[in-house]
């Protein structure tokens, strides 16, 4: 990472896992952990708005002791050393690797969000998730900033690989 546009992607990342911290640790400190057995909108949470063309959207507090929507929970430690791992080789590949910028901005986003979540870990002992959206009655996994960065990275990894490809098809068809 070198110039301008490093150091500004570093500190946007840097913001972004300050700005999950902080909301986590409200969520913990505000809300009381989400109740399914009340069938109720907002569920125990924050009601930001019902009903809004069939979307409803609150900040409730889960408590996601797995992986992504609460799978491997009884593997906690396991899945600790698994992240630790994948966030060290993102960084060695971000400070090693030949990348473009749109690369960069992705894995950078990916580690942000893990390293949010390890954090989650050491402090509360599981993941803090908080968003919760439910889509025509449908009930959308409740999710966090960290989960959101690792999204929007992953989304971003596809279409650079999918815009490269479809790049080289054109090539290869005018030659």
């Amino acid at each position: 990472m070198s110039g301008k546009k490093g150091w500004s992607l570093l500190l946007f990342c840097l913001s972004l896992l300050a700005l999950d911290i902080f909301s986590k640790a409200y969520t913990h400190q505000s809300i009381t952990p989400m109740s399914w057995s009340s069938p109720v909108f907002p569920y125990g949470g924050i009601a930001v708005f019902h009903d809004w063309h069939g979307i409803d959207f609150s900040i409730n507090y889960v408590m996601n002791k797995g992986a992504a929507w609460g799978v491997f929970a009884s593997l906690q430690q396991y899945l600790l050393y698994a992240r630790l791992v994948i966030i060290g080789g993102l960084i060695s590949y971000l400070i090693f690797g030949k990348m473009s910028f749109i690369q960069q901005v992705a894995l950078y986003l990916i580690a942000t969000g893990a390293i949010g979540n390890v954090v989650d870990f050491f402090v509360y002992g599981h993941v803090v998730d908080m968003f919760h959206f439910a889509f025509w009655g449908y009930s959308y996994p409740v999710f966090n900033i960290a989960d959101a960065s690792i999204f929007c990275g992953i989304c971003l990894l596809f279409v650079r690989t999918f815009k490269g490809k479809s790049k080289a098809a054109s090539k290869a068809k005018a030659s």
